[in-house]
């Protein structure tokens, strides 16, 4: 049995290492994957779908704001992985009456190179997440460097809603070099208006295909509302972090090559 301290600062006792891991948060999931404990994972939720061709040989136990947990009984897992932000304090609680439960708290780069690190330390992989780590250290050197640049990066559509302050979004974009128009916003995650994309001065409005599903037939709507914005879609979930940080870099990379 051993004795951890989850990113909350909580006391977690497990059995080390966990050889049976359920994972409610989706990009710590795929993040797992990359540290080789594809035989550790047993439980995953609907939204965990990284790496495919591997993650479906674990069990889906619900989703990342509800759980099935008869399903997670049958699992026996002695680890569950939560994020704070992914998942809520009822499943956390409902969850840890039974078993041992893990929570990362992810908000800014620096907090996924934490996550990583503590994921491979909790999970017996602690050379791989260093490898890891560094790896999407030194790849995150070759990032676009765009500066003098306002944006938005719109998540949801009725209402709207942007990502703002506190969030690895916004912390991803600071690396880039954009300003986030709504970085001061109340809340992580603001609804926001037509007026107040109008008078945020936006020279780019990201439309992300996730967790709202953001087509092309979208862009129109925004480039009407702001004449002198460019709307343009963007892949979410080069937004999330973690493992799928060194698949970003490229990504940007292209997407944003017309801005350098």
């Amino acid at each position: 049995m051993r004795t951890v301290k989850d990113h909350l600062g909580r006391e977690i006792h497990y059995t080390f290492p966990p050889k049976r891991i359920v994972s409610f948060a989706p990009a710590i999931t795929e993040t797992m994957y990359r540290l080789n404990l594809d035989e550790e994972i047993v439980g995953r939720t609907g939204f965990c779908i990284h790496p495919k061709g591997r993650v479906e040989q674990a069990k889906k136990v619900g989703g990342t704001k509800q759980v099935k947990l008869d399903r997670v009984h049958e699992l026996q897992p002695d680890l569950i992985i939560v994020e704070k932000e992914e998942n809520t304090k009822e499943m956390v609680e409902q969850l840890e009456e039974h078993y041992p439960v893990y929570c990362f708290e992810v908000q800014t780069v620096d907090d996924a190179y934490r996550m990583i690190h503590d994921l491979g330390d909790v999970t017996d992989r602690e050379q791989k997440a260093v490898t890891l780590e560094r790896d999407i250290q030194s790849a995150f050197q070759q990032l676009p460097n765009i500066t003098g640049t306002r944006a938005a990066y719109v998540i949801w559509k009725n209402p709207y809603m942007v990502a703002g302050g506190d969030t690895y979004i916004n912390s991803l974009l600071q690396k880039i070099g954009f300003t986030n128009a709504f970085e001061t916003y109340e809340g992580r995650y603001p609804e926001v208006t037509k007026e107040d994309f109008q008078q945020a001065n936006l020279d780019y409005v990201f439309l992300a295909t996730e967790p709202y599903p953001y087509k092309e037939k979208h862009l129109a709507e925004f480039q009407e509302m702001m004449p002198a914005a460019i709307p343009d879609l963007i892949d979410g979930e080069m937004f999330w972090y973690g493992g799928r940080m060194l698949d970003a870099v490229s990504y940007f990379n292209e997407k944003l090559s017309i801005l350098k």
